[in-house]
């Protein structure tokens, strides 16, 4: 009797589960308001200092290895603008099965000192 649409995400697009609301966050990119369950997470690292300034204060500093400090920034992306920025794939009815993270490339590193 009962007709069931089909459905395009196992999750429906969200990590909500039991839970009746979510408070809501400011995408990054376009400043709409997304729940925060279904935003885009990323967490970035960043030097407080652009790279070609590091060996100008590294060379000027007292201190021998003076680690210099980070800004850490948790951003959330609407699925719009994560798309549009690139941030995340558009992919296939196949591709969407797999739950598995994707690959991470560590960065290279070059000892040629």
């Amino acid at each position: 009797l009962g007709f069931n649409m089909t459905k395009k995400r196992r999750n429906n697009g969200r990590n909500k589960k039991g839970r009746g609301h979510n408070r809501r966050v400011r995408c990054e990119a376009s400043g709409v308001m997304v729940p925060k369950d279904k935003a885009i997470k990323r967490f970035i690292v960043r030097n407080i200092v652009d790279a070609s300034a590091i060996r100008d204060i590294q060379d000027a500093s007292v201190f021998d290895g003076y680690a210099l400090p980070k800004i850490y920034r948790k951003v959330y992306y609407c699925i719009s603008a994560a798309i549009h920025s690139k941030v995340v794939r558009v992919r296939s009815v196949k591709e969407r099965r797999n739950r598995e993270p994707p690959r991470r490339y560590a960065p290279r590193r070059d000892d040629k000192k």
